[in-house]
């Protein structure tokens, strides 16, 4: 939340010229590290006041408006909530408000739920749903609220526009979490506020709602069965939703017209691409949509059938990899959403591929051929090994040497790391990826982030929190040699990964379950996974509660710059004719995506003594 007051100071505020819009960009620096869009100071200026305004007309000036509230574990703000009692219960009452500029806009192909606004190159969700989502996602994550979700109402007020301009969008159901008010509605507008508030002090509501305990993210896989077979479990936010609409919007084209048309959708970690994923096939699922999922990750694919698929192997033949679609009749399936995208290769080709098969033809090709909407999920900075080459540009590319129609969605939130930008960007900024190399970190309240002195003391801190229910898995950068061939008569897993007089074996080699480890493609899922090293590619694709990360020797710190030593790499994938730059590019990606996998926090150990002192300098945070 960058600012809270009664809607009377508030409005006395906003009659210095200038005033709440500096104060609340001078807030967003301190709280997001950077400055905010010219477009939202923008809306600061203009939307602000005129809902201000509205709300002392009303005679509600002693409502609480809490301004660019930040929605638990995700970076998604909403606009403003008041925060009031209720005038005929004299309980709490919280009308969440999406404020809007735009003078018209209209439906996208006659789709309510997208919204063309000529401010935009791309459609955006219909502010009804926006706010329904909002208000759907406060419900289920603020504890405050769980007694009494009625309490929560949603409006989308376009102060600016007419109800012409706007007419198309009502096509949308409203309800009491989701309805819009246009400038020509003043009236209406009043008269719905004063139904949700009393004309009464709201800072006791507020106070509850701000000290609302944030319950524990829904985990992707404790849901997924659920998901898939049985209902929607949930709440797709902004361009995710737009996402989900757009796809949607492309099948029932697909099915009306024969039209083929491919989408992509494209975010950063944690920005919710296999939520939206497990919501497409579930839906398209249960209306009996041919659909597929696939990805090039086993650890992955494994976990859907073993989790969605439980005893029931249709919706296990729902989970596929990227290389099973060499011999798919064209368009034989409606929908092929190929998640975790950035991990296509460039043919599907192996050593164990028929001759028959061995045509050179482009993977990518091959999946578009196999669908009329084929879907592509990716992460442009999750590539860690040599060979792939899923990017938005490639993908585009061949759509167009195909003459098809392609649509890309860029989602700009995201939910891992307890929703917060200012960790992923500190993370890109340390590695060197992004920004202007590494910063000391500046606790944001969203995230924790520790160092340790030993792997024992990484070790041991896990342990604590995995007595406290928390989830938590170590994992670590491939610097040691993996035994592969592990057998029931040895004793105990072999402990490759060697630290001092510190030792413990990588996550399990392979499909069985042996000594009491889990299968490799479980270890990120599994309880029995706690004790074991896991690596990029059995960690990339999950989240846990508490990420351990051991930083080896091959990314260390020298005096001032990280320094990539390939031979310090044990990844078989690295050979002599893979380019020093792609290794490091790999190297520092697969850090990345280590450091990214913790939903409340992460502690990192360096096996390099001046590489500690640097994470030391940059960390203040200790145990």
């Amino acid at each position: 939340m960058l600012f809270r007051e009664s809607a009377a100071s508030l409005a006395n505020r906003t009659h210095l010229e200038g005033r709440l819009a500096e104060l609340l960009t001078e807030n967003f620096l301190h709280k997001h590290r950077h400055r905010p869009q010219p477009s939202e100071v923008r809306s600061w200026e203009r939307s602000i006041p005129a809902l201000t305004n509205v709300l002392v007309e009303a005679g509600l000036g002693e409502v609480e408006m809490l301004l660019e509230y930040g929605l638990p574990l995700t970076s998604k703000r909403a606009d403003v909530i008041l925060a009031g009692v209720h005038p005929a219960t004299g309980e709490p009452s919280y009308v969440v408000v999406e404020l809007k500029q735009w003078s018209e806009a209209y439906p996208e192909d006659g789709d309510p739920l997208r919204c063309r606004v000529s401010a935009y190159p791309e459609p955006v969700l219909n502010p009804i749903e926006q706010v329904r989502g909002y208000c759907d996602y406060l419900v289920s994550f603020n504890g405050a609220l769980e007694h009494i979700p009625e309490s929560v109402s949603g409006v989308a007020y376009l102060h600016n526009a007419t109800e012409f301009g706007v007419a198309g969008l009502r096509a949308v159901t409203e309800d009491d979490q989701g309805r819009m008010f246009t400038g020509e509605q003043r009236g209406a507008f009043l008269g719905y506020l004063r139904s949700r508030l009393a004309a009464k002090p709201g800072a006791e509501a507020a106070d509850a709602l701000l000290q609302g305990k944030v319950r524990p993210s829904k985990q992707l896989m404790a849901v997924a069965a659920e998901e898939v077979r049985n209902r929607e479990q949930f709440v797709l936010l902004d361009e995710q939703r737009l996402a989900y609409e757009t796809v949607m919007s492309a099948v029932r084209r697909a099915r009306r017209s024969n039209h083929k048309q491919v989408v992509v959708v494209a975010g950063g970690p944690g920005s919710g691409k296999s939520v939206i994923a497990l919501s497409l096939l579930g839906d398209l699922y249960r209306r009996g949509v041919p659909t597929v999922h696939a990805t090039g990750s086993q650890s992955f694919t494994k976990t859907m059938r073993k989790v969605a698929g439980a005893r029931k192997p249709e919706v296990q033949k729902l989970f596929r990899y990227f290389n099973s679609f060499m011999e798919a009749e064209p368009n034989d399936l409606d929908v092929l959403i190929c998640d975790e995208a950035h991990r296509l290769r460039k043919t599907s080709a192996n050593r164990y591929t028929r001759a028959a098969l061995r045509t050179g033809r482009a993977q990518v090709a091959e999946l578009m051929d196999a669908a009329r909407v084929p879907v592509f999920l990716l992460d442009q900075h999750q590539v860690v090994r040599p060979g792939e080459m899923g990017t938005v540009d490639q993908i585009r590319e061949a759509a167009t040497d195909q003459g098809l129609e392609c649509t890309v969605v860029e989602l700009d939130s995201q939910f891992r790391c307890g929703g917060s930008d200012a960790y992923l960007s500190w993370v890109t900024g340390l590695l060197g990826l992004e920004d202007d190399g590494p910063a000391v970190w500046e606790p944001d309240g969203k995230v924790q982030l520790l160092t340790a002195d030993s792997p024992q003391e990484l070790e041991d801190f896990l342990a604590s929190r995995r007595a406290q229910d928390y989830g938590a898995r170590m994992s670590a950068g491939y610097c040691w040699k993996w035994t592969t061939k592990v057998t029931p008569n040895m004793s105990a897993l072999p402990a490759d990964v060697v630290i001092g007089d510190w030792a413990r074996p990588w996550n399990l080699y392979g499909d069985r379950a042996l000594l009491g480890a889990p299968p490799a493609p479980l270890w990120a899922t599994d309880p029995a996974g706690s004790g074991q090293v896991g690596c990029v590619y059995t960690a990339q694709g999950f989240e846990y509660d508490w990420s351990g990360v051991i930083m080896g020797p091959d990314l260390v710190w020298r005096s001032d710059r990280w320094v990539v030593d390939r031979t310090a790499s044990k990844d078989p994938s690295f050979t002599k004719a893979t380019p020093d730059e792609d290794v490091d590019r790999l190297v520092r990606n697969t850090y990345k995506v280590l450091l990214t996998r913790g939903m409340i926090g992460t502690i990192v150990y360096s096996t390099d003594a001046e590489t500690r002192e640097k994470l030391r300098s940059l960390i203040p945070s200790t145990l």
